[in-house]
């Protein structure tokens, strides 16, 4: 049992073709449970944003794209996007009750006071098209459904948006991991790290961005008034 846990994390935080297939051949038909508790924890638990997201379902779709797969890809897909929607429904409810009280307090065990600002700046730039967006930005992909709870979003407006973000979401990544696949299966590696790198580059902007603007107020302020 606790060699098949390490076997399931080890794959989870080395992600490539060679790791996810003997996997499958390991667990089988459980696979499409431990990838919906990944994908769900990943959207729905506000303590783990380093869960995989984008790479996972690159991987898993290139995986599925080998001949002689095993995996169900349409299956798959619905039942990702199941876990996607309900992940961020869960978020929201659990910002909704106690989202204020996290952001009261300077520190917490479990979530990241940071990560939760720049999720807040996020969405204030972006509005309710966030839940979309954010589908897309790892880290702000987990805070942006607990912020629209803590926020008292509309359920509805929100849900709109959930469910659409999760099906371009699941779709878009799983089906570019299947096609590309099959065409680049000896380059894999490289396109995986570079989806990593492209991922995160909306977060260094947002972060360079607001130091940015940061240091010119703070430069405004210390400037002499104009006589």
């Amino acid at each position: 049992m606790w060699e098949l846990l390490e076997k399931i994390v080890y794959t989870i935080f080395h992600l490539n073709v060679e790791n996810v297939t003997e996997l499958t051949q390991l667990v089988g038909p459980w696979l499409y449970v431990i990838l919906f508790v990944i994908i769900f924890c990943e959207t729905g638990l506000v303590a783990l944003p380093f869960l995989p997201g984008d790479s996972l379902l690159f991987t898993v779709g290139a995986v599925a794209g080998l001949s002689g797969s095993t995996i169900n890809l349409p299956l798959m897909g619905v039942l990702l996007f199941i876990a996607a929607v309900l992940g961020d429904a869960v978020n929201y409810s659990i910002g909704y009750r106690v989202g204020p009280a996290v952001f009261r307090s300077e520190e917490s065990r479990w979530f990241s006071k940071k990560h939760l600002v720049e999720a807040q700046r996020f969405y204030e730039k972006y509005g309710a098209k966030t839940i979309v967006i954010a589908r897309f930005v790892p880290i702000v992909r987990t805070f942006a459904p607990f912020v629209a709870g803590i926020g008292k979003m509309n359920y509805w407006r929100f849900a709109v948006y959930n469910v659409f973000g999760a099906a371009i979401w699941i779709s878009l990544f799983l089906v570019a991991g299947w096609w590309l696949g099959a065409k680049f299966k000896d380059n894999l590696k490289i396109i995986i790290y570079g989806i990593l790198v492209v991922s995160v580059l909306p977060i260094v902007y947002e972060v360079w961005n607001a130091r940015r603007l940061k240091k010119a107020a703070q430069k405004a302020a210390q400037s002499p008034p104009a006589v």
